[in-house]
C-alpha cells in the first residue's frame, strides 16, 4: 500500500518541511498505516489511532528533541514512532529484537521517557522541565496524557506541585473518556461539564470572533488571559486545573490537526504551565475500533476487513475468575468485586452488568483499590481486587499497611502474573511472588489449572486472611485436580524420590514431562506462603535434592533453600533483570525455562549431589 505524503517523511525535518494544508491528508495516511500493520503485529491500535493528529501537531510545531515529549501511558506513542524514523521498522513492532509498544529512550533520542504504567508523564516532565531551567535550556517540555491517566493520584500529586511553578510545562490531555475501559469518577463528570458547557463555549466562540475582526482586538485577544481566566470562572466555575493554579485551554477538537498547530503555537508563546484540553475519539479513522474501543486497546493480530481475531481454544483466566466470581457472588452478598479501569481485561464486565451494586471502578488507582477494599472488609464485606501484576507494585504500600498488617480479608486477584510476551519490560508480571511472599498473614495461591484456580478463589473468598490468587495472561489447562485442595498444602503429584523438583503455576506441565522422563519426583507447590512445613520436614529427614522451577523472579527457591537446609536446593527461575519483549516461548528459552535447559540443570545437581 502507497502512503503519497507519509513515504517522503523518514525524520522530523521532512514533517517540518510540508505546508500546513498537508497535515489532515498525512494524519489519515498514518491511519491507514498503523491499520495495516499493527494488524499483523497486534499492539495497542485503538488509543494510537486517535492520538495521531495530536502527535502530528506537537512535532510540527515542537523542536524535538530539544523541546521534550512524553507520552503517558505510552501505547498511544505509535505515531510518534513512525514520525522520528522508525517508520520502516515498524514491521517488527512488539516483535523479539525489534522496536517497542512504548516509548524507550535507548530506542530513540526523541523517546525522551520511558512510560509504560499510567499516570507518570506530569511528575517525569516536570522534572525534565526543572533539569531544563537548572541547565539554562530554554526549552520545554510537553506531556501528551489520556483522561484515563488523569485519575490516578501520581497525576493529581504532580499537578499541584507543577501549579507552585511558573515553568513552561505544556499537558495536553487528550480526552477520548477511555483509558482501557469507558472511563469513571468525578474527574471524568467535571471534564464532561467541561466539554458540554454551553454558555462557556457560546461566550468563547462570540468574543472570539468580535476580536479577531480587527488588529487591536487580535492584540487583546492574545493579551487578556486574566480577563479570560475569569470569565471562564465565572461562566464554568467547576474547572479543576485553574484550582492548582494552570493554565487551562479548551476543549478544542483533537481531530482538527491544524486547530491543534494553532493552538500548540499559542502555548509555546506563553511560557507558563498549562493544559490544553483536546477532545479525540479513541479509534479514529478504523470503524471497528471506534465501535469496540476495548477490544483493539490491545489486540492480537487481526484481519483488516473484518476486525475479527483468530479465537482461542479454551477460556482465559480472566473469563475463568470473572464466571467464578458471578458464581460466588450468588451464594454471597457480601462479596465486592474492585478493579482499577480494567473491567474488560479482568473479566468483570458481565460481573458489573449482574451485581452493579457490588462493582466498584475506581479508575487507575491501584493503591486506592487496595486501601478501599481494606475498608469495606473492615465494615464486614468480602473485597476481591482484581489487579494485573505489574499494576500491583503500585500498591504495595496498600497491602502491607493497610491490609496485611491489619490482617483483613482482602482477596487480590493478580492476573498476568509471570511472563507477557510482548508488552515488555514494563508489564512482565515477574516481581510479585517476591514482594508478596514477604507481607505478614498474607496467603498467595499459584494454581497450575483451572480447576485449581477455582477452588482456590472459592478458599480465598471463604476464609479469614488476606489473600492473593495469582494466574497467568492467556489460559491454564482445563484439566481436573487429582486431589482435593487443602489450606497449606503442596501435592505429591509424581512419587518422591531422592530428587524432587518442586514447581508451581505454569510451570508445571514442563515439569511434569521432565520428571517422568528423568525417574525424579514431583511437587506442586500450590501455596508460595504458608509453605507446607510438612513436606519441608519430610525434605530435611531425606535428605533430598531438590530442584525449584519458577516462572517469576527467585522467591520459593530462596524460602526452600533456607527452610530445607541441609538438603541441596537449586532454582531455575527469572533474573532479576528487564524482560524484554517477545514471545513468552522465547523468553523462556533465552532465560533456560526449557526442557533442554532445566534438565542441565537437574543433572548437574544430582552429580553434584
Amino acid at each position: 500500500m502507497s502512503y503519497p505524503i507519509l513515504d517522503t517523511i523518514n525524520g522530523i525535518k521532512d514533517l517540518k518541511a510540508l505546508d500546513e494544508k498537508q497535515l489532515p491528508a498525512l494524519c489519515e495516511e498514518l491511519r491507514a498505516f498503523l491499520v495495516e500493520h499493527v494488524s499483523k503485529t497486534g499492539g495497542h491500535l485503538a488509543s494510537s489511532l486517535g492520538a495521531v493528529d495530536l502527535i502530528v501537531a506537537m512535532h510540527y510545531v515542537f523542536d524535538s528533541p530539544n523541546d521534550k515529549l512524553i507520552f503517558d501511558v505510552g501505547h498511544q506513542a505509535y505515531a510518534h514512532k513512525i514520525l522520528t524514523g522508525r517508520k520502516d521498522a515498524f514491521d517488527t513492532l512488539r516483535q523479539e529484537n525489534g522496536i517497542s509498544g512504548f516509548p524507550k529512550f535507548s530506542e530513540s533520542e526523541h523517546d525522551v521517557f520511558n512510560t509504560g504504567h499510567a499516570s507518570t508523564a506530569i511528575s517525569a516532565a516536570l522534572g525534565i522541565s526543572r533539569a531544563m531551567r537548572l541547565n539554562g535550556d530554554p526549552h520545554m517540555a510537553v506531556a501528551l496524557v489520556g483522561d484515563g491517566a488523569m485519575t490516578g493520584g501520581l497525576s493529581f500529586e504532580a499537578l499541584n506541585d507543577a501549579g507552585q511553578d511558573k515553568l513552561p510545562l505544556l499537558i495536553i490531555l487528550n480526552d477520548n473518556q477511555m483509558s482501557i475501559s469507558k472511563n469513571v469518577g468525578g474527574l471524568k463528570n467535571s471534564l464532561t461539564s467541561m466539554r458540554t458547557n454551553r454558555t462557556y463555549n457560546a461566550f468563547k466562540r462570540s468574543l472570539t470572533g468580535v476580536l479577531e475582526t480587527s488588529r487591536f482586538g487580535k492584540y487583546l485577544s492574545r493579551h487578556m488571559e486574566h480577563f479570560k481566566n475569569r470569565a471562564k470562572r465565572f461562566l464554568a466555575p467547576n474547572l479543576p486545573f485553574e484550582e492548582f493554579g494552570i493554565l487551562y485551554l479548551g476543549p478544542i477538537d483533537g481531530h482538527d490537526v491544524r486547530k491543534v498547530v494553532k493552538y500548540l503555537r499559542r502555548c509555546r508563546e506563553l511560557k507558563k504551565p498549562m493544559i490544553l484540553h483536546a477532545i479525540t475519539t479513541k479509534g479514529k479513522g478504523y470503524p471497528f475500533a471506534v465501535e469496540n474501543p476495548e477490544k483493539f486497546h490491545g489486540i492480537a493480530p487481526f484481519e483488516v476487513m473484518t476486525g475479527k481475531v483468530s479465537p482461542e481454544r479454551q477460556k482465559t483466566c480472566s473469563e475463568v475468575f470473572g464466571e467464578t466470581m458471578i458464581r460466588l457472588a450468588k451464594d454471597n452478598e457480601k462479596l465486592i468485586a474492585i478493579t482499577a479501569a480494567m473491567p474488560s481485561g479482568t473479566g468483570l464486565t458481565e460481573f458489573a452488568k449482574t451485581y452493579p451494586d457490588r462493582f466498584f471502578d475506581v479508575g487507575i488507582a491501584e493503591a486506592h483499590a487496595v486501601t478501599m477494599a481494606a475498608g469495606l472488609a473492615r465494615g464486614g464485606m468480602r473485597p476481591v481486587v482484581a489487579l494485573y501484576s505489574s499494576f500491583l507494585q503500585r500498591a504495595f504500600d496498600s497491602v502491607l499497611h493497610d491490609v496485611c498488617l491489619q490482617n483483613l480479608p482482602v482477596v487480590i486477584a493478580v492476573d498476568r502474573a509471570g511472563l507477557v510476551g510482548s508488552d515488555g519490560e514494563t508489564h512482565q508480571g515477574i516481581f510479585d511472588p517476591a514482594f508478596l511472599s514477604v507481607m505478614p498473614n498474607l496467603v498467595v495461591y499459584s494454581p497450575s489449572s483451572q480447576s485449581e484456580m477455582i477452588a482456590m478463589l472459592e478458599m480465598a473468598v471463604s476464609g479469614k486472611a488476606p489473600s492473593v490468587v495469582r494466574y497467568p495472561r492467556g489460559s491454564l489447562p482445563d484439566v481436573p485436580m487429582k486431589t482435593n485442595l487443602r489450606f497449606g498444602e503442596w501435592e505429591i503429584v509424581e512419587p518422591m524420590q531422592k530428587t524432587v523438583i518442586v514447581a508451581h503455576g505454569t510451570l508445571m506441565p514442563l515439569a511434569q514431562w521432565i520428571a517422568k522422563k528423568n525417574g525424579t519426583g514431583l511437587v506442586n507447590a500450590r501455596f508460595l506462603q504458608p509453605l507446607d512445613q510438612e513436606m519441608l520436614a519430610y525434605f530435611r529427614d531425606n535428605d533430598t535434592r531438590i530442584l525449584v522451577m519458577e516462572e517469576n523472579t527467585v522467591s520459593l527457591g530462596e524460602k526452600i533453600a533456607l527452610a530445607a537446609n541441609p538438603c541441596l536446593v537449586r532454582s531455575v527461575a527469572l533474573p532479576t533483570e528487564p524482560v524484554a519483549q517477545a514471545s513468552v516461548l522465547r523468553q523462556r528459552e533465552r532465560y533456560g525455562l526449557t526442557e533442554e535447559a532445566v534438565t542441565k540443570v537437574l543433572n548437574e545437581l544430582m552429580e553434584e549431589a
